[in-house]
């Protein structure tokens, strides 16, 4: 049963989404945060399996939110879920980089809600992948050569190959596939490199990948898979 802790400074919001989740079965809801602050208290307190985060609230936003419980959080992190308005947005892509599992539009259906609460917990990704693409190409900055002591210098050469195939888009099986490598190995791989760079999220891992210049701008196959 997935514990779930929902933040959001509109209160209507965030009334419906705890009845929503409560009448849910199999999910428990542990808290309701009204701002950030109070969102990475309950997260300490009450260590969620997953966290539903608004973004836009006042004093702590949730970009920061994010960040600081992950950065705090013991083993296993939470699974954080960003609600947003907009999909095509700069704070999207900040939660992104700092380690959001994915992120759900305001106005998703209730039963699409439940499904993405329990991809998570289940260690998937979630979200649209033409949106991640243009999120990236849009707001992620991508030096002309990979940035030195980006931590790239510490993966091994096949971690390296993984980690591009990964900033790409492409699945574990897809990657196993190109490589001809088994999918547990690419697992293995993607797990490596994702503790070597401290990275919380795959998400995560493929804004890194653009971001230090590791791979190029272009046509790929998006998908998500479990790290």
């Amino acid at each position: 049963m997935p514990t779930v802790l929902v933040a959001d400074d509109q209160f209507l919001i965030r009334s419906g989404l705890v009845a929503l989740l409560r009448a849910a079965p199999g999910i428990e809801v542990v808290g309701e945060a009204q701002d950030g602050e109070e969102a990475i208290e309950l997260a300490a307190r009450t260590r969620p399996d997953v966290i539903l985060m608004d973004i836009r609230m006042p004093g702590v936003n949730g970009i920061t939110a994010t960040e600081r419980i992950l950065s705090q959080a013991s083993t296993p992190p939470p699974k954080i879920l960003v609600l947003t308005t907009f999909d095509l947005d700069e704070y999207v892509h900040g939660a992104l980089k700092v380690g959001a599992c994915g992120f759900l539009l305001k106005d998703t259906p209730p039963e699409r809600l439940l499904a993405a609460i329990d991809t998570v917990h289940a260690g998937d990704m979630l979200f649209s992948a033409p949106v991640i693409k243009g999120l990236i190409e849009t707001y992620t900055p991508r030096p002309a050569v990979p940035e030195p002591h980006s931590g790239l210098e510490n993966l091994t050469p096949r971690e390296l190959e993984v980690l591009e195939l990964v900033g790409a888009g492409m699945s574990n099986s897809d990657i196993a596939q190109r490589l001809v490598l088994s999918t547990a190995t690419i697992k293995t791989h993607v797990h490596r490199c994702m503790s070597k760079l401290m990275l919380n999220s795959r998400a995560q891992a493929v804004v890194f990948a653009y971001e230090t210049g590791l791979i190029s701008r272009g046509p790929a196959t998006w998908g998500t898979e479990t790290p």
